[in-house]
């Protein structure tokens, strides 16, 4: 019987995600799985869970990598602070923005959605107008909007809301070890993340953080948490030093993020964030030159994820399969208003390197 696996290409990921992973993640990967509940492997758990907060910049005890995706984290979140009722904001610029809204929904909060262009930032001081004039249990924004490649002002939307009783939720699936993340300092309540973007780590853990003021909002819930696998009370008696069973943690892949965590540590956050930035701007003068334009503005550009205008009279979708069949590059296509009509770059963690962007230029002027 043939095996598919024997099938599998190296792909240069230069989408939205997942990322390359790096020599040394693939080998933490193929360790040998102790139990979930083995000493040894409690040590690594523990351990990922200190170093996640150096990278998020918070002191926040509970810290831990949920079992499954950076739309476990995003789920995790809500479904455990927001109750029947509840005033939500969500601050919505891109595809993330509506995710939260529809799961907000599902909950049966009150939600009302600021809405503000694709390809553009949120405002902070329309944010400021509106939270001044109503009160709101929980609001919500995306710190890097990867639908369009706009870095929203986390850090100010966080002063906004300092002192006042809504919880503040942030998303940073595609800038945690990409761009600094600041948890305590942007006075953010709820981070999470996702293990394949910027950490160069295969998808299916989701880094979650939550401070002790949202902790005590579970605790004192009104109605029992709707999704068991996901209900914090309980996950927390196993990441405690209770060990209480819950769900059989999915081993190896913690050994990945303890690695890939691990190796932005040693490269040092600011060197990483730098080689990201240096990767993009190589990239934007190259896809200049190419007579490419860039959708969103020079200020609110993110450097691991670069949103580009699909010229005129250009098949974009031919583009992209012609990338990958022939020069083995993978490519994120555009969405929402952008669909058809633009490409997503990706250049996170072990992807964002000046060889790969060269690469990529030379494919993609043969290709055009």
């Amino acid at each position: 019987m043939n095996n598919l696996l024997d099938g599998i290409e190296e792909i240069l990921l230069m989408g939205p995600g997942p990322s390359c992973v790096s020599p040394e993640v693939y080998s933490a990967l193929s360790c040998k799985t102790l139990g979930h509940l083995d000493p040894y492997f409690l040590k690594i758990a523990d351990e990922t869970k200190a170093l996640l907060r150096r990278i998020m910049n918070t002191r926040n005890d509970f810290t831990i990598p949920i079992s499954g995706t950076g739309s476990a984290g995003m789920e995790a979140s809500f479904v455990n602070l927001v109750e029947p009722d509840d005033k939500v904001l969500i601050l919505s610029n891109g595809v993330f923005g509506m995710r939260m809204q529809d799961v907000a929904t599902r909950l049966r909060a009150k939600v009302e959605a600021l809405e503000f262009p694709w390809g553009k930032p949120v405002i902070p001081e329309v944010v400021e107008k509106k939270v001044r004039s109503e009160s709101y249990s929980l609001v919500a924004v995306v710190h890097a909007e990867t639908s369009t490649g706009v870095r929203n002002p986390v850090a100010e939307i966080g002063t906004i809301l300092k002192g006042s009783d809504a919880l503040y939720l942030v998303d940073t699936v595609t800038s945690l070890g990409g761009i600094e993340v600041s948890m305590d300092d942007w006075n953010c309540d709820v981070l999470y993340s996702g293990t394949q973007k910027c950490l160069s780590c295969p998808p299916g853990l989701s880094p979650l953080s939550f401070s002790d003021r949202a902790l005590a909002k579970v605790k004192a819930r009104r109605t029992k948490v709707p999704n068991w696998y996901l209900d914090l009370t309980m996950i927390a008696s196993y990441w405690d030093q209770n060990r209480i069973y819950h769900h059989t943690a999915p081993v190896n892949m913690i050994y990945a993020l303890y690695q890939a965590v691990l190796l932005i540590l040693e490269e040092g956050p600011e060197r990483v964030f730098q080689r990201h930035l240096e990767a993009h701007l190589a990239l934007v003068k190259g896809l200049e030159g190419l007579g490419l334009k860039m959708v969103v503005e020079e200020a609110f550009r993110l450097p691991m994820l670069n949103t580009v205008h699909v010229p005129e009279g250009v098949d974009e979708a031919l583009v992209r399969k012609r990338l990958r069949n022939e020069f083995k590059i993978e490519l994120g296509a555009g969405l929402g208003p952008f669909a058809g009509k633009a490409w997503r770059v990706g250049l996170m963690g072990h992807t964002a390197r000046i060889e790969n962007v060269s690469r990529f230029l030379a494919a993609l002027k043969h290709v055009l």
